[in-house]
């Protein structure tokens, strides 16, 4: 074992550290017992290192190993998998310090550490988990710079400034790959089953909007490439709905095929793009009608945007919308079917008033009228406590209960048409979202989940209207919370919530301020893939060949090395040391008679024998030899400019060159 390196304190130091630092973000999706496992490794290794213990034998190292793994099985249920293999490996991370004995062991537990710090991008890649990560790293880095055995493994302050300066080199580099090296698929796009999603799915009761009413999460954020539009023609389209039990609204099988719907282009497209959060869903969010010409993407038979993969991480897509255009003009027999189906039996009244309703106006646009007439006439409320509804669900909400939300309206709406024989279906999406002047974005939040109606009419296709509007109006044009400002029911569950405060003006400018920064991060970071890259070297290179790439990495790549090593070098700087620099001229002064100071040979000795060369100027050379020597190691206080003054008389009383000899 004396040929064993040992590990330095500070290093060992920096290492308990880092995994503390590495550990930390893990622990919102890991089992509790991961910080009694880090404890009792971390208090051994410790114990170890003062000689108060020794290292684990096979035994206990093998017993430990099993009832890690033993662990993982019970909490995750298997030891295959993403969350499986990430708890594994943390635990892994923290075993590998018992048997720690060398550098080299020290070694692989640091570049362990970097793997683990990537694995948390799997549960949060935010822009707050990114800036987080870099403490973790440079406690890495830091250690490795304390294995060095080096004057710096006594000094942590010098160690720590090490490792910074070493990342603030790497960046120019980094940020040159990032820009031009081909977009790769990131680890922390692998889908996590554990990872929770929020959000709508493909059926729909009225609780079910109401527990999304409770959540401040952000659904996606939207930037237009002109104004935008007015909150009231804000209507997101996700999915439709068109099969009814009698209680919950789904998706029908037919509308999951790919069998797009006819329709016409009329007025201007609005054009935006959209950075979606992981829903775990496949549709995507647009304004009606949307197109977007993203790989994999493509529009449905009930004009939503789907893609081909359920989207399980940040998602930066282009849309262009047509707002006026005319949708399925004609309707298909099997569309027609499943828009007007019904239940076998249930809800009588309803039924009866539609019937009544359909005799009153013949006309699909008037009835369409009549209804919402009646829901702005009648005594509705808007409410996200609702009393409970029977059997008869509709018939309670009609002519009983009368409050609700926007998925009592859209559901009871659509059952009373297609009473009536008009083709009609429930439309899920999200409707307004947040203006955020700082980067003229919107935020829209699960908060803004919303339910509308439309429905089929001869010549004009498919027609969209919101019988919330009738009950609440200030639900469309300012939002939930001043639609339930007078039971506050607006996130009452989550009181910390900064949204609860957006009367607060600093407070709300702080928030704002910081979610443009996470939308900027999501858009120009996360967002940076293989369309983006090719558009931007486009427009720099023209056309993108892989000369050109090539060209543009080795180029800029040599130029970002050269600047670091001019930056770490500094041959333009002069010497800090004032002393030093003064010595250096006397050195060249006596170059110049000839005299040159050996390898190794001190001041005095260099002067002595430079006063029997030059005699007439022996006494300046030892003035200034004796004042170096004074204020250098004599440790006497002595301004520079006393050894300056000294150097100027020495160069007035020697020659520019010493003569020839002979």
């Amino acid at each position: 074992m004396s040929g064993v390196q040992p590990i330095p304190r500070i290093a060992l130091s920096w290492l308990l550290l880092a995994q503390v630092l590495v550990i930390l973000p893990h622990l919102l999706h890991l089992p509790p017992w991961i910080i009694g496992l880090w404890l009792l490794c971390a208090g051994w290794r410790i114990q170890v290192y003062r000689m108060r213990a020794s290292y684990p034998g096979t035994l206990v190292r093998v017993a430990l190993l099993i009832g890690t793994a033993a662990g993982v099985w019970l909490s995750r249920g298997s030891l295959i998998g993403l969350d499986a293999g990430v708890l594994l490996l943390v635990a892994t991370f923290i075993l590998k310090l018992l048997e720690m004995r060398s550098k080299r062991d020290a070694l692989v537990l640091i570049f362990l550490g970097f793997f683990v710090v990537v694995t948390a991008y799997l549960f949060d890649d935010s822009l707050l988990a990114a800036l987080y990560s870099l403490l973790p790293v440079t406690a890495l880095l830091a250690a490795l710079i304390g294995l060095q055995h080096s004057g710096l493994a006594v000094q942590p302050r010098a160690t720590l400034k090490l490792a910074v300066s070493l990342q603030l080199q790497a960046l120019p580099l980094m940020l040159l790959l990032f820009l031009f090296f081909p977009r790769l698929g990131p680890l922390w796009s692998l889908p996590s089953p554990n990872k929770a999603f929020t959000g709508l799915s493909d059926s729909m009761a009225p609780a079910d909007i109401a527990e999304l009413s409770r959540s401040d999460a952000l659904a996606f954020r939207a930037s237009f490439s002109g104004a935008v539009p007015p909150r009231g023609e804000l209507y997101w389209r996700a999915l439709t709905l068109e099969d009814f039990d009698g209680r919950r609204w789904s998706q029908s099988p037919a509308a999951r095929l790919p069998n797009p719907a006819q329709w016409s282009r009329q007025g201007a497209a609005l054009d935006y793009s959209i950075v979606m959060q992981p829903s775990g869903k496949p549709w995507l969010f647009a304004l009606d009608v949307g197109q977007s010409d993203l790989p994999g993407v493509r529009q449905m038979g009930d004009f939503r945007l789907e893609s081909g993969q359920p989207v399980r991480q940040n998602l930066l897509y282009r849309v262009q919308s047509w707002p006026q255009a005319v949708r399925q003009p004609e309707l298909p027999a099997g569309v027609a079917r499943r828009t007007l189906q019904l239940p076998d039996g249930g809800d009588p009244r309803s039924r009866a008033w539609a019937a009544q309703l359909q005799r009153r106006h013949p006309q699909p646009q008037a009835l369409v009228g009549a209804l919402l007439e009646h829901f702005n006439r009648e005594p509705y409320g808007y409410t996200l406590k609702p009393p409970p509804v029977g059997q008869d669900s509709i018939d309670e909400f009609l002519f009983r209960t009368r409050q609700g939300f926007c998925a009592h309206y859209a559901g009871a709406m659509v059952f009373v048409l297609r009473a009536a024989g008009i083709p009609a279906r429930v439309v899920a999406g999200y409707q307004g979202g947040e203006l955020n002047p700082a980067g003229n974005y919107l935020s829209v939040r699960q908060f803004d989940a919303h339910a509308w109606v439309e429905y089929w009419q001869v010549g004009k296709g498919w027609v969209s209207v919101d019988p919330t509007f009738q009950v609440a109006p200030e639900r469309i044009e300012l939002g939930l919370e001043q639609a339930v400002a007078a039971e506050q029911s607006f996130l009452e569950e989550s009181p910390l919530s900064l949204l609860r405060y957006r009367d607060v003006g600093w407070l709300n400018d702080l928030r704002l301020s910081w979610d443009n920064l996470n939308y900027g991060w999501q858009r120009w970071v996360l967002g940076y893939r293989g369309e983006q890259q090719l558009r931007l070297l486009q427009r720099w290179f023209g056309s993108l060949d892989w000369q050109n790439l090539a060209l543009a990495l080795v180029g800029g790549g040599g130029g970002v090395l050269t600047l670091v090593a001019l930056w770490l070098f500094k041959p333009w700087r002069r010497e800090r040391d004032p002393q030093q620099r003064l010595l250096r001229r006397f050195d060249r002064l006596l170059a110049r008679q000839g005299l040159q100071r050996e390898r190794g040979e001190g001041v005095r000795a260099f002067a002595g024998r430079a006063a029997q060369a030059l005699p007439a100027q022996a006494r300046e050379i030892r003035a200034f030899a004796e004042a170096f020597e004074a204020q250098r190691y004599a440790g006497q206080q002595g301004a520079p400019q006393q050894l300056r003054q000294a150097l100027q008389r020495l160069r007035r009383a020697l020659p520019w060159r010493r003569a020839p000899s002979g």
